[in-house]
C-alpha cells in the first residue's frame, strides 16, 4: 500500500454515535491521524564547516527519561554524541574523539552502558551515559572481511545483531551486505549475507524475528530465528517501500508491532502495520531538511521523537505513535 491511498484521511474513527440535534453522527478520534505533521521540538546541530553537513542517528532514551542522539559527521572534537532533555529541549554534548563516524546508538538491555557503531572504524564502541569509559566491545574483521557497522538491534540476553552495510554505494544488484552477530562474549558471526546493503534492523515486538530494512533494495526483509537466535530458519521481502529518490534507513517497532520505516533523503517517516498494510506516514515540515533517519518512542508513551538533518542543520522533532514505545521503538 502507498502513501497515495491514506493521503485523503485525517484520523481513525471510532465509537459514532447519534447527535441529539441534526440527526447526524459524533465521532471520536482514536488514536493518531493517518497523515500527520510533526512538531519541531529543538535544533540540535549546525552543519558543520569541516565535514560539509550534519546526520543525527541513532536517538534512543536513557531510564532518566534522556533522549541520546548521535551526529554521523560531527568532526574531531564536536559533539559526536548528545544528550537531549526533551522537557527542557536543550542539548548538551555527551562524548567525542578524534576518529569515529558513529552512526547509531543503542543501551544495553542490562549493563546500562551505551553502545555505539562506528562507520568509520567498523568497530561496536560502547561508553557510560556520562560518555565516560569507551570501551570497544567488537573491532576486526568478520570471518575475513571488515565491518561497515550501521544499525544495532539486542536481544533480551545482550546478543546484538548488527547490519553491515556494505554496498552502500553501489547499484542495488550488487549484494555484498551482510547481518553480523555478536555474542554477549564478544565473538561474531555471520547470520546472513548478499543482502543489498541492510541499514535498519529491529527485533518483532516478541524478539522472535528481525525487520531487516533494505538500503539498496526499499524493501523490509523478515528473518526469523531459532530459539537460540543463532541462525535464520526462513527469510523472505515481507514490506516493498515506495522512496522515489529517497532510500530506506533505520527501522523501529512499537509495542502492536507498527513498523516506522525512515529515510534518507526523504524527510518522512511511513509506519507499516505488521500485516503489510500503511497505517500512517508522519511528514516533516520545513525547508532544508532532507532525511528522517530513525524515531524513538518514549517507552510506555505514544511520545514519538524523530531525528531529521539537512543543510538547515540538524533537529528534533514529536510526533504521536500508532502504539506504545518498548525497547524495539528505542534507539538501533
Amino acid at each position: 500500500m502507498t502513501v497515495a491511498t491514506v493521503v485523503g484521511a485525517t484520523v481513525v474513527l471510532a465509537g459514532c454515535a447519534p447527535a441529539a440535534d441534526d440527526g447526524g453522527s459524533v465521532c471520536e478520534a482514536a488514536g493518531p491521524a493517518l497523515e500527520q505533521t510533526s512538531t519541531e521540538l529543538l535544533q540540535v546541530t549546525e552543519p558543520h564547516e569541516l565535514t560539509g553537513g550534519t546526520l543525527l542517528e541513532g536517538p534512543t532514551f536513557h531510564d532518566d527519561g534522556s533522549l541520546f542522539v548521535v551526529d554521523v559527521m560531527a568532526p574531531a572534537g564536536e559533539a559526536k554524541v548528545l544528550r537531549i532533555d526533551v522537557e527542557e529541549a536543550s542539548a548538551e554534548q555527551v562524548f567525542t574523539d578524534e576518529t569515529s563516524a558513529f552512526t547509531s546508538a543503542q543501551f544495553h538491555p542490562s549493563d546500562g552502558r551505551l553502545y555505539l557503531t562506528d562507520f568509520l572504524g567498523g568497530d561496536v564502541l560502547s561508553i557510560t551515559p556520562d560518555g565516560e569509559d569507551p570501551q570497544a566491545h567488537f573491532t576486526g574483521a568478520v570471518e575475513g572481511v571488515a565491518m561497515l557497522p550501521d544499525d544495532i538491534a539486542f536481544a533480551p540476553d545482550g546478543t546484538m545483531f548488527v547490519t553491515d552495510t556494505r554496498g552502500m554505494d553501489g547499484p542495488g544488484w550488487e549484494t555484498p551486505g551482510r547481518v553480523v552477530r555478536i555474542g554477549v562474549d564478544g565473538s561474531a558471526s555471520v547470520l546472513a549475507d548478499d543482502l543489498p546493503s541492510p541499514n535498519g534492523i529491529v527485533f518483532d515486538e516478541e524478539d522472535a524475528g528481525l525487520w531487516v530494512a533494505q538500503y539498496n533494495a526499499n524493501r523490509i526483509d523478515y528473518f526469523a530465528l531459532d530459539e537460540e537466535r543463532t541462525r535464520v530458519v526462513s527469510a523472505y521481502p515481507a514490506i516493498h517501500v515506495d522512496g522515489g529518490i529517497g532510500r530506506i534507513d533505520s527501522t523501529a517497532v512499537d509495542a502492536e508491532g507498527n513498523i516506522y520505516q525512515a529515510f534518507h533523503e526523504k524527510a518522512e517517516i511511513v509506519v507499516i502495520a505488521k500485516t503489510g498494510e500503511q497505517i500512517g506516514v508522519i511528514r516533516v515540515p520545513g525547508e532544508g531538511l532532507e532525511s528522517a533517519t530513525n524515531i524513538a518512542i518514549a517507552p510506555g508513551t505514544t511520545d514519538g521523537y524523530l531525528v531529521v538533518s539537512g543543510p538547515a542543520g540538524g533537529f528534533v522533532h514529536t510526533f504521536e505513535a500508532y502504539g506504545e514505545g518498548i525497547r524495539q521503538s528505542n534507539g538501533g
